[in-house]
């Protein structure tokens, strides 16, 4: 058995003395303690040295990406080509079968060849004679830097940093150039207020500004190459009207280098753009396809790396950005949010209120789909991107229009409409309104009733005052008059009790009322008339005896 090892200065070829004590694998680590006992297992072959960085470089990386190098080929093919017939045991199974494919070489590799490396690379000095072990680590640390500096130049990773930078920078000229162009405004509107009002681009003023200067200019100005004409004769007219305050030359010169800045920013801004713009449908077409080249960079800087966000579950990716809202959400108890990042993209921008959230959750798990597709996928195109775009839409005007079709399934078949129903919009209208009179309730009749008895109570009180104006001589003979009165007064409120209780039962009849109320009249007039007599018939009595006694008097004179 022959064993291909690896090194930093180059290959080397052993050849399997005792292959007998591979079968021990737990015991063949012994036969490495000593280099005198590894020279026993294993023999030196053949040692191809590196002739410089450069190809250990390249043989180093081919072997990391499980490659066959040239110099691995050339080594293969001049010393174990001849014993065809022997393995070769290798560290790499994939490695082993591209040297099996295209040498037509039996490899082997196993936890004894794995063992039996490790005591290799013990005493490597040892069993590899020509090689100081000074040497050896030297090219150990120029291959590690080497490979490190390769990796790092050439990893997708690299250019995920470079959009994540670009879309932080676009992300700050946007709130500088607001900054900037509300401090112009305002500044250069002491001077002409108008003019803010009728030009509404920010940088369609700015270039106003920038070649007008002083508003005196205006009317010797040619704007054609800036503004329509419309404008322009509007601007013209405003300038001579203006009610803006007189200003220095050199307050002009300060507003004007401002206006620069403005330009010059917003058109490094554009160049800024165009390059993520470029860079995206590089790197992630198929992202770039399904969300926008701005929403999919905001989700690479968010999430870190393009393999990163392609680690997150589309559940995630559908929220990415409202963590905050997500968190209070939870810990409030109340729903989550539908969407974060993704709001922003043109699908979910289109769509009514109502069916956001399934558009948003739908285009997530393809976006996740496309995220993974760009970044372990070894093709560049967006052919898939584009199909998956296209499902959207065709599933989001089927929400739009209700869902004529079924949306799952093979959506051939009609679905099930119900029968249709026509629905007028003539609405009738309602006579209730009108009606001016309130609605007497229960507890307002019951209360007028209450109103009636506190009336009464006063007549009953003259009645009082008529009696005690009669003489005190006839209090004897108005005894039995009292007791009466008292006993009709008692029936009259027996009978006003339930015919309370009736309207209390039944106020919606008007017709049982009025007739309760005559009744109830007629009983207290009742009384009132006795009582008028009660108090007329004592006074009667004590004139007739003073006449008596006058006739007495007249009859003893005689």
């Amino acid at each position: 058995m022959l064993v291909l090892f690896e090194t930093a200065a180059g290959y080397a070829i052993f050849k399997v003395l005792d292959e007998q004590k591979l079968q021990q694998v737990d015991s063949l680590w012994k036969e490495f303690e000593t280099p005198e006992k590894a020279n026993k297992v294993v023999k030196l072959k053949h040692f191809e040295k590196f002739q410089d960085t450069t190809e250990a470089l390249a043989a180093a990386t081919a072997m990391v990406e499980g490659k066959l190098g040239k110099s691995l080929k050339k080594v293969l093919k001049k010393v174990v080509a001849k014993e065809a017939h022997e393995q070769l045991a290798i560290t790499d199974a994939k490695l082993g079968g591209v040297i099996k494919e295209k040498l037509n070489l039996s490899c082997v590799h196993s936890p004894a060849v794995a063992e039996l490396m490790r005591g290799i690379r013990n005493q490597m000095e040892g069993l590899i004679t020509g090689l100081s072990a000074r040497e050896i680590s030297a090219m150990s640390l120029g291959l590690a830097h080497s490979l490190s500096r390769y990796k790092l130049k050439f990893s997708p990773d690299k250019v995920d940093t470079m959009i994540v930078q670009a879309i932080s920078l676009l992300d700050d000229l946007d709130k500088e150039l607001n900054n900037y162009i509300m401090r112009c405004r305002e500044w250069y509107g002491w001077h002409f207020p108008e003019l803010g009002k009728i030009i509404t681009d920010n940088l369609a003023y700015c270039k106003s500004v920038r070649k007008i200067g002083a508003r005196t200019n205006v009317a010797s100005m040619d704007l054609s190459d800036i503004l329509p004409e419309e404008i322009e004769a509007e601007v013209k007219l405003a300038a001579e009207i203006s009610m803006g305050t007189e200003v220095s030359e050199e307050d002009i010169a300060n507003i004007m280098h401002l206006c620069d800045q403005v330009i010059e920013i917003t058109e490094y801004r554009s160049q800024l753009y165009d390059y993520l713009k470029n860079r995206m449908m590089a790197i992630a077409p198929n992202l770039t396809v399904m969300v926008g080249e701005l929403v999919g960079a905001r989700l690479i800087s968010h999430a870190g790396s393009l393999l990163n966000l392609a680690k997150h579950p589309a559940s995630t990716v559908q929220i990415l950005g409202a963590e905050k809202a997500l968190f209070r959400a939870l810990k409030t108890r109340r729903d989550t949010p539908k969407y974060g990042l993704i709001y922003h993209a043109s699908l979910v921008g289109q769509t009514t209120a109502k069916n956001k959230g399934k558009i948003s959750r739908m285009l997530a798990a393809k976006t996740a789909l496309a995220i993974r597709y760009d970044a372990l996928g070894e093709d560049t195109n967006s052919e898939m991107g584009v199909e998956n775009r296209a499902k959207l839409e065709v599933r989001l005007r089927y929400l739009e229009e209700k869902g004529i079709r079924r949306i799952s399934g093979s959506g051939k078949a009609l679905a099930k409409a119900d029968k249709y129903q026509h629905k007028s919009d003539v609405k009738v209208y309602d006579p209730s309104g009108d009606s001016t009179l309130p609605t007497v309730s229960k507890k307002r009749k019951i209360e007028e009733v209450e109103e009636a008895e506190e009336e009464e109570k006063p007549v009953e009180a003259k009645a009082k005052k008529v009696k005690r104006e009669a003489p005190t001589e006839g209090e004897a003979e108005t005894e039995t008059p009292k007791k009466k009165k008292k006993k009709e007064k008692k029936k009259a409120e027996e009978e006003a009790k339930p015919e309370e209780e009736e309207l209390a039962v039944s106020p919606a009849e008007e017709t049982t009322k009025k007739k309760k109320k005559e009744k109830k009249r007629a009983a207290e007039e009742e009384p009132k008339e006795e009582e008028e007599e009660a108090a007329v018939s004592p006074a009667q009595e004590t004139t007739e005896k003073k006449k008596k006694k006058k006739k007495k008097a007249k009859e003893g004179d005689d």
